[in-house]
């Protein structure tokens, strides 16, 4: 597989900022980081994004995530490993992801994630899901490799 854009972050800066200023925020949210790592992993492992699945892998292990949680993400109702409100996020998470696959998200998904959050943390975590979808696309249509952004560090 080979790279189709190697600089649309300067070619597209303006949109870069702004996106990475909803990161920033996203960084400060209410929602526990660790959380948010299992909801972008989770949602680029649905849409085949090698490399957020691999930066957010690695992300998770540096913020202290175990091996055995980040190699159940994938399986996770049939794990112990996950708390409620992570149980909630991860389902949240893959039904506003596959929005195609189904009739939108489920009354009882949203009504799941609302027993977990407060209003304020589930409009971080609406933001948060938004916002890697939005990195999925982009680095699966560019083609960014898996593994280039720590290569590059």
């Amino acid at each position: 597989m080979e790279r189709r854009m190697t600089n649309l972050p300067k070619l597209a800066a303006g949109a870069f900022k702004a996106m990475y200023q909803l990161e920033a925020y996203l960084a400060q949210s209410r929602v526990p980081h660790s959380t948010l790592e299992l909801v972008k992993l989770r949602a680029s492992q649905i849409n085949g994004c090698g490399f957020c699945v691999d930066m957010h892998s690695h992300d998770a292990k540096k913020a202290g995530e175990t091996d055995e949680r980040l190699f159940a993400v994938a399986a996770w109702r049939d794990t112990p490993f996950f708390t409620g409100h992570e149980r909630a996020a991860l389902a949240l998470t893959e039904a506003a992801t596959r929005l195609p696959d189904g009739d939108g998200v489920a009354d009882e998904v949203w009504a799941a994630a609302a027993d977990h959050f407060d209003e304020g943390a589930l409009a971080d975590l609406v933001m948060a899901i938004a916002a890697i979808n939005a990195w999925n696309r982009i680095n699966v249509t560019t083609r960014n490799l898996a593994g280039s952004l720590r290569k590059s560090n």
